[in-house]
């Protein structure tokens, strides 16, 4: 069994991870990232059920929506529960779950891009990318290949 460092769901793991990243300020950029990108797409990726923080609908070019097989809101559910699914990935393999994140994130800039008006949340968004790119670096020297299945070591 490979070992991680990245905290397992047991008891004391918090304060583990806290101490570490006091004294290796690395990775507590590593821990904060990844706690990011957990939390960041699987609340956006709930919120597009629901349309609580903004109506996403209004984000999308009318030019996916045309190639999309859905009416706008489908597109919406369909890329909420892309979001869901890559924040469970971030939790288990942020090795490679930050690249996922990160070539998804192209795709929301692209998007953005190419729909006039939009241009400060491409912005925000290709930042996110960039962080996720550095999330994805940083994991090859907090996490080893494989899938998880303990805690830290």
């Amino acid at each position: 069994m490979a070992t991680h460092s990245i905290p397992a769901t047991s008891t004391g793991w918090t304060s583990h991870a806290l101490s570490r990243a006091k004294a290796d300020p690395t990775y507590g950029a590593f821990l904060l990232l990844w706690l990011g990108f957990i939390a960041i797409p699987l609340i956006m990726g709930l919120d597009k059920f629901f349309n609580v923080l903004t109506t996403w609908e209004n984000y999308l070019a009318p030019w996916i929506e045309n190639i999309s097989p859905f009416s706008a809101h489908g597109t919406m559910i369909v890329i909420g529960i892309v979001e869901v699914i890559a924040a469970i990935l971030m939790v288990l393999r942020p090795r490679y779950a930050a690249w996922v994140v990160s070539i998804w994130l192209l795709g929301i800039v692209v998007n953005l891009l190419t729909y006039s008006g939009f241009y400060d949340v491409a912005l925000r968004d290709f930042g996110l990318m960039v962080a996720a790119v550095a999330l994805a670096l940083l994991a090859r020297t907090y996490t080893k290949p494989g899938i998880r299945r303990g805690g830290m070591k």
